[in-house]
């Protein structure tokens, strides 16, 4: 994983726990920070997968 993903993913997570821990777990900003997290991470494993598609075609 990138330096960049990797350090987006912990930024985002950390971001999510505070919020969660400050205003509640059903909060709409937890919610928004949890899906975004998830999008985050979806990203990364398409990528990582189609990385190695492309390492066993290649």
């Amino acid at each position: 994983m990138s330096e960049t993903r990797s350090n987006q993913l912990e930024v985002t997570r950390e971001k999510m726990i505070k919020c969660a821990i400050e205003k509640g777990v059903l909060n709409n900003e937890t919610i928004k920070l949890s899906e975004e997290l998830d999008q985050l991470l979806n990203d990364f494993q398409y990528t990582d997968m189609s990385d190695i598609e492309t390492k066993i075609e290649g």
